[in-house]
């Protein structure tokens, strides 16, 4: 999971893309790759002091919602920053990535920072990335970043599966009134000019950014609900 732009909601797609993934029946991780603002652990709802066991020399992912994670927030304190080079962080990513006894696993999430940097780079040349599934808004500030993204996973030769446009309408919860706040058409314009798929369109939701902070993820806690089906239509076409 990438985009070019931080704040577009990459974090909070991943961890419902995976659990979406883990309720089809997959054994799923999420490698939680941004060194610099690590949040899987609050969306997974795990406590601050959240450390894995070693065993073998090896870090045991962390269990929850029927998902293995890893980041960066296990290892460190979450009110130490990570004032590093590139160098520095793409050598953390890759010891949470290799360093980590994963198991068995059908599909491994990695939920990338933001921008086309180190850790990008890095992860796209020394593992085999199955493809990338590019996340946006549709403003046009951050349209031009997931192009960028689209851009530079095309260089290194990793497939685009698709792009999840998010923050695509807001809906007032009063009247039902539907109104494209930050745009409309842009992601499904990046992915006809990119020939990908748009994977799904996610209003901006109350009820979403509520889960999100509490850690108790939609897909889990509203599963019948239309965006946890956006989300699991979303994973099937991905598997697909």
């Amino acid at each position: 999971m990438a985009s070019g732009k931080g704040g577009v909601g990459k974090s909070t797609v991943s961890v419902n893309l995976a659990i979406a993934l883990a309720q089809r029946g997959n054994s799923v991780g999420l490698l939680d790759a941004d060194i610099y603002g690590p949040s899987q652990g609050t969306l997974l709802g795990l406590p601050a002091d959240t450390r894995p066991d070693v065993q073998n020399d090896l870090l045991l992912p962390i269990e929850a919602h029927g998902i293995r994670c890893m980041s960066m927030s296990f290892v460190t304190s979450e009110r130490t920053p990570a004032i590093w080079r590139g160098p520095m962080a793409s050598g953390a990513m890759q010891q949470l990535l290799t360093q980590t006894n994963w198991g068995s696993l059908d599909y491994l999430i990695v939920d990338m920072p933001p921008g086309t940097g180190d850790i990008q780079l890095t992860l796209a040349q020394r593992v085999p990335l199955a493809g990338a599934v590019i996340v946006t808004t549709p403003q046009d500030v951050a349209l031009l970043d997931a192009r960028k993204g689209i851009e530079m996973f095309r260089r290194v030769e990793v497939p685009v599966l698709g792009v999840i446009e998010n923050m695509s309408t807001y809906i007032c919860s009063e009247c039902g009134h539907e109104e494209a706040i930050f745009g409309a058409g842009g992601g499904s314009s990046v992915a006809m000019d990119y020939e990908t798929k748009l994977l799904a369109q996610l209003p901006l939701n109350l009820e979403l950014r509520m889960a999100s902070d509490q850690g108790r993820p939609l897909l889990q806690t509203s599963p019948d609900g239309d965006i946890s089906q956006r989300f699991s239509d979303a994973a099937a076409t991905v598997v697909a």
